[in-house]
């Protein structure tokens, strides 16, 4: 086990950030989706996303694990979280701009709590381990 704070610290954020994305699939797959400032096919898209998050769910937990143990296969992971993160934040920022879904009357605070914690995430990530 490392006695490094910093591993520590990145670890727990990794683990959190798991829980996180898990927390809101179930929480996305429980509630209706039938507001009607919602774009056209906003279900069928969103749904799509469960499966590369829970890849990078799993690979965060795994890399947050490997680094406390000091296995360098956690740093290359982490930096794999890092760019998977990078690339659902940069598609979420997308989406949720081009359908104006950063109104605060479309629930814009939690949309951009979403994409500003992805990207704090994959950021801290890279300044840790690059």
């Amino acid at each position: 086990m490392t006695d490094d704070v910093g591993t520590w610290v990145v670890a727990a954020l990794q683990i959190m950030g798991a829980l996180v994305i898990a927390a809101f699939w179930v929480t996305w797959f429980r509630q209706p989706h039938d507001q009607d400032w919602l774009p056209t096919g906003y279900v069928e898209h969103e749904r799509v996303f469960v499966f590369p998050d829970s890849l990078l769910a799993t690979l965060l937990v795994v890399s947050a694990a490997l680094s406390v143990t000091e296995e360098p296969l956690g740093r290359t992971l982490a930096l794999v979280c890092a760019g998977m993160l990078t690339f659902l934040g940069v598609i979420d920022l997308a989406y949720f701009w081009q359908h104006g879904m950063f109104a605060r009357e479309r629930e814009g605070l939690g949309n951009l709590g979403v994409v500003v914690g992805v990207l704090l995430l994959a950021a801290i990530i890279l300044v840790r381990w690059v």
